[in-house]
């Protein structure tokens, strides 16, 4: 049992390392930095400046603490839109690379179902998640240690947990793509265009009479800063992300059931 889960998640391994390594730097990179600009700079100032569309997509609520500085520029980007839209692009070549190299045809000669080679496969994408969120939450405990500064244990895991319902979620956009279109290059560039269109729907909506619309973006269930910052963690948001990623890993198992393998 489980074997394509074992396979394809092996292969994975080495990619998600380089992956958190990058994370890695990057986080080392903003906690090195943060004495030094919050020192010599009103950052709350700062930010009143800036756009409030701008301050909405990133979740800035406040520069001047470690907690709100690495919300707004490392999880709000990292995670948020560097790691969902990798997983989205990782998801999106899940089928759509065997089906253009004609792979896909030896795989479903195996007494295997197409629904279990759809739920390996995506299982997969739980390597890359797992892997960031174990490692980056200790680097970055010990690199706020390290320049004088403290940070909740407890909010620092549940901002790492909460991501995982989001990053599934991106990758379940990914595998949909992967079982629509046949060539890869074509499913990951759909799969990315729609996690970012959906980012910039929920930002751009935000405190207008459409702000509605945001219900569909999976960032509207994911605030690392509400999690950093206020310590609000909002486990609703966790399970509907949970239920939309498994909603659409049905939809993805469904469509790939009923797909014509050319």
């Amino acid at each position: 049992m489980f074997e394509f889960s074992r396979y394809y998640g092996r292969r994975r391994v080495r990619g998600s390392a380089a992956l958190t390594a990058g994370l890695a730097i990057l986080t080392g990179l903003y906690i090195y930095l943060f004495p030094s600009i919050s020192s010599s700079i009103d950052l709350d100032a700062y930010i009143q400046g800036m756009p409030p569309a701008l301050r909405a997509a990133f979740g800035i609520q406040s520069l001047s603490t470690i907690e709100g500085f690495l919300a707004a520029e490392l999880y709000a980007f990292g995670w948020v839109l560097l790691l969902g839209l990798y997983l989205a692009y990782s998801a999106a070549g899940l089928i759509a690379d065997d089906v253009e190299d004609g792979r896909m045809d030896m795989l479903l000669a195996l007494p295997v179902t197409r629904s279990k080679v759809v739920l390996e496969k995506f299982s997969a994408v739980l390597v890359p998640i797992a892997i960031a969120n174990v490692v980056l939450p200790v680097f970055v405990y010990f690199g706020v240690l390290a320049i004088g500064e403290t940070i909740s244990v407890a909010d620092l895991v549940m901002v790492h947990l909460l991501s995982v319902p989001y990053l599934l979620t991106t990758g379940a956009i990914g595998l949909v793509a992967s079982v629509i279109f046949d060539r890869t290059s074509l499913a990951q560039r759909a799969a990315m265009g729609v996690v970012f269109g959906l980012f910039l729907v929920d930002s751009v909506v935000t405190n207008t009479d459409f702000a509605a619309l945001g219900a569909l973006s999976p960032t509207r269930y994911y605030d690392p800063a509400a999690v950093l910052v206020e310590s609000q963690w909002d486990v609703t948001g966790a399970v509907v992300l949970l239920v939309a990623a498994l909603a659409l890993v049905l939809v993805g198992r469904t469509l790939f059931q009923r797909k014509d393998i050319a």
